[in-house]
């Protein structure tokens, strides 16, 4: 059973928005529909995730016969903190650590040192990861085949490394 584990709110939200994001150039607005079938979320949940990201102005709606939403800034400058705080709130690793620390044992905790880090350490990665950074990269018009270009492409800011103070 994994304790520390990313809720499927938070991953269904990411996924919709890179779906968005993939649709970026072709200015296509998506509907929810479509949305949760290519990217297999359930729909009734997805239209509340919507409904946050749309509140909190990461998507946005267009009306019409080609209606559907939209990212509502580009994918370069929407972060997975922006996604993440969007459904869930400001993130912390612990009780100890973020926005609002609160433990008894603040200051007199050994562990308070490791878990300051890895909150470190995760914002840094969630502030400096976009949208942009983790889409599909585009196919280019010219390729033989269309499978040869569909694995999303690693990006280096995803690395973290580094050695507690």
């Amino acid at each position: 059973m994994a304790i520390m584990q990313v809720s499927r709110k938070i991953d269904y939200a990411l996924r919709a928005v890179i779906h968005l994001a993939n649709e970026e150039a072709s200015d296509r607005a998506c509907s929810v529909a479509e949305i949760a079938a290519r990217e297999r979320i359930p729909r009734q949940f997805l239209e509340k995730i919507v409904l946050e990201l749309i509140h909190n102005g990461l998507i946005r709606s267009r009306r019409g016969p080609h209606g559907g939403y939209m990212l509502a800034r580009p994918a370069d400058e929407v972060t997975f903190r922006d996604v993440i705080e969007a459904v869930e709130g400001p993130i912390s690793l612990n009780v100890c650590v973020g926005e609002h620390p609160d433990c008894f044992l603040l200051g007199a905790c050994g562990m308070n040192r490791i878990w300051r880090e890895g909150q470190r350490r995760v914002m840094d990665l969630f502030e400096n990861t976009t949208i942009a950074d983790v889409r599909h990269p585009p196919i280019p018009a010219d390729a033989a085949s269309p499978a040869l270009n569909t694995a999303p492409q690693a990006s280096s800011k995803l690395t973290i490394v580094g050695t507690l103070p």
